[in-house]
């Protein structure tokens, strides 16, 4: 576990940074519709605008998402359990969390295997 809560950390400040920018961009595109004709339909500009305020709130559920599971490890290491399969109770390798820090299973049990 040599530096598992360092990656943790700095992958929270990396989606945090990243949410932080496409909710700027939420923002931006907001706004730049509301200068826009209200009817999408007919208004060439206006699938283009509904399509990147789509793309860009997709986003930004990722980002939130990849936090919350960031957070979770955090709370997994600290009450002892990180590291340790949430379905077969085995330790997961290391090299596993070295590429996903806020792993919750081994990779037996996330590709179904146990």
């Amino acid at each position: 576990m040599d530096g598992a809560r360092e990656r943790l950390l700095a992958q929270r400040e990396q989606a945090a940074r990243r949410l932080a920018a496409l909710t700027g961009d939420f923002d931006e595109v907001v706004a730049a519709s509301r200068d826009t004709n209200a009817d999408d339909e007919h208004d060439p500009e206006g699938a283009t605008i509904a399509f990147e305020r789509s793309q860009v709130a997709a986003l930004a559920r990722q980002a939130r998402s990849q936090l919350a599971e960031v957070e979770a490890a955090l709370e997994r290491f600290d009450a002892g359990t990180y590291g340790i399969c949430e379905r077969c109770g085995r330790p997961i390798a290391p090299a596993r969390l070295e590429v996903r820090p806020a792993a919750r299973r081994c990779v037996a049990c996330a590709s179904g295997g146990r």
